[in-house]
């Protein structure tokens, strides 16, 4: 945000040789009063050229001297953006043009325009269009917005978004594709005839080889065949390869199977001894009624008993037996089968191996047929000229890839291009604005008791209907009608600023805009939306309604003439 301070000038149409000076911020609001002809807008000229070195009203620079003094005209402003303070002085006989950046002046060796232009697009980030369009709205000679073209439209509206950035890369960016389309011819030039040049070098290399064609065709047989042979016997080592991966877990489930069929085995040697174990017992019991060793008798009841569940526990166990013999036997034949496999590598590995074998022995006699075709290559004149031809494409593809490169760029460039233009970047950005411009607009507007749909398009051209959607144009509205369009727009202005926060400004001056065609409704509808927008907002509103206005505003200040020269009074 630009925060204006303070503002002084000297010499500078009516205002004699001590400056006068006029602070922004002192109040909120400021009422400027006085006579015709008193210097009441000749702050607007010093403030737009300090600023951007042209007044506001139609006046050429010369007669913006003092006519009596002739010399020593100086404007100064303060200004703060951000926690930066600026300077800037401009003065006519002598001319001055200097800014300050914290106290320290700014370097001034650029010329005056780009002095200029460094202070319009990277302090101010505003131009004096967008600037008389955001800040000042003027009764005589100002240009509302409705009355620019579409181009100076878009400038403004480029300004408020803070998307001139873009206007400005566009312009050094054709700067850049002009460089790179001479570059670029240039570069295909330099490619042509150097690839001219291998021609004609291959035509020199071509006559010198033929009498070797045949022996070289000879050796690029052989060449050709063992390059076929080995074909096929990379092919029989894949399959090979291929079937020793199938069978790769071959040995793992090998060993997985011995070791089941020894734990397997281990269990049912184990159940064959429980098995003849309980068998005797089952025996003792059937031919025993009495204990052998203490000759007590076997009740006949327990005995019974007792060979019944040796007997179901014998069956039992047979069972289990002959599962384990079932599985036993089946691990077994599992065993075969992965022994078999394992042979199956083994012979496929020695393949594998003997193929290996005749493949390098091929490849040493292709090496070796290389070897030959090389030396009937060597001969002195054909050497030369290979090396000839190696520099000549060694330089060719080197200009290739600088060409590549700066192809490239072009082709970057294009696209850069199209998103600079104003259908690409600024487009979507603006898209995104527009409805809320349209709906401040008409807010405005409304509050202004001026019932109408006012419509801007991504083209900045305005459609205008009234409630009844009956079309009508700018020009064929009254004097008053338009200026509370004017009002509007300079309202929605400032609100899209803040919005962005690119060109907000503390300062607003109206210039005689309640001395104009505003009927008294739309003035005090006019100072309520003053009174909404006041914070944050030092207000200067210039106006020969003194007595109308004079307890409306926070400061009254009046410009006098007397003894030729423009005073200001600020006890009024």
């Amino acid at each position: 945000m630009i925060i204006f301070e303070k503002i002084r000038w000297k010499n500078f149409l009516s205002t004699g040789n001590q400056f006068t000076e006029l602070n922004f911020t002192e109040t909120p609001s400021t009422l400027v009063i006085g006579p015709n002809g008193a210097g009441k807008s000749t702050v607007l000229d010093a403030l737009c050229f300090v600023l951007f070195n042209k007044p506001f009203r139609k006046v050429t620079k010369s007669q913006l001297v003092n006519s009596i003094n002739e010399r020593e005209t100086e404007v100064q402003i303060e200004f703060k953006v951000g926690t930066i303070d600026y300077k800037v002085v401009r003065g006519i006989k002598p001319a001055i043009f200097e800014i300050y950046r914290n106290d320290s002046l700014l370097d001034q060796d650029a010329a005056n325009r780009d002095y200029q232009k460094y202070l319009e697009q990277s302090i101010l980030k505003l131009n004096f269009k967008s600037f008389t369009q955001v800040v000042i709205l003027g009764s005589s000679t100002f240009v509302p917005f409705m009355q620019l073209s579409a181009s100076h439209r878009r400038e403004v509206i480029e300004d408020l978004l803070d998307i001139q950035v873009f206007s400005w890369m566009n312009m050094l960016l054709k700067e850049r594709v002009k460089e790179n389309n001479e570059i670029l011819r240039e570069c295909k030039h330099e490619l042509e005839m150097a690839k001219q040049a291998i021609r004609a070098q291959e035509k020199t290399l071509a006559k010198l080889t033929t009498v070797n064609k045949e022996r070289v065709a000879l050796q690029q047989q052989n060449f050709d065949e063992n390059e076929q042979r080995m074909h096929t016997l990379k092919s029989e080592i894949e399959n090979y390869q291929i079937k020793i991966e199938k069978l790769s877990d071959s040995s793992i489930k090998l060993t997985n199977s011995e070791e089941a069929y020894q734990k397997t085995f281990g269990i049912l040697s184990k159940i064959d001894a429980r098995v003849e174990k309980v068998a005797k017992d089952v025996k003792f019991f059937e031919d025993n009624s009495s204990c052998p060793v203490c000759s007590q008798e076997i009740q006949e009841k327990f005995r019974q008993v007792k060979i019944k569940n040796l007997g179901d526990k014998e069956k039992e166990l047979n069972e289990a037996a002959g599962q384990l013999e079932k599985q036993v036997a089946k691990t077994l034949r599992t065993i075969e089968k992965l022994r078999e496999d394992t042979t199956n590598i083994t012979e496929y590995q020695f393949e594998i191996r003997r193929l290996t074998n005749e493949e390098q022995n091929l490849m040493r006699q292709n090496t070796e047929i290389l070897s030959r075709v090389q030396e009937l290559n060597v001969e002195p004149d054909i050497v030369n000229e290979k090396r000839i031809l190696a520099d000549l494409t060694s330089e060719y593809d080197k200009k290739e890839v600088t060409c590549s490169g700066v192809s490239k760029e072009s082709q970057d460039y294009k696209l850069v291009g199209g998103l600079l233009k104003d259908g690409g970047i600024k487009s979507k950005i603006i898209a995104k604005y527009i409805p809320i411009i349209n709906q401040k607009i008409n807010k405005y507007l409304t509050a202004m008791d001026t019932y109408i749909n006012f419509t801007l398009d991504e083209e900045f051209g305005e459609v205008i209907k009234s409630r009844h959607r009956d079309k009508f144009s700018y020009s064929s509205f009254s004097e008053g009608e338009k200026q509370k369009i004017d009002l509007s727009l300079l309202f929605t202005w400032r609100h899209v600023a803040k919005l962005k926060n690119s060109v907000t400004t503390n300062l607003l001056i109206l210039d005689e805009v309640f001395d104009s065609s505003l009927d008294n409704t739309a003035t005090e509808e006019l100072l309520k939306i003053l009174k909404e927008i006041s914070n944050g907002t030092n207000m200067i509103i210039i106006s020969h309604k003194g007595d109308v206005l004079l307890d409306k505003f926070d400061r009254t200040i009046k410009f006098e003439k007397v003894n030729e020269f423009s005073k200001v009074f600020t006890d009024v």
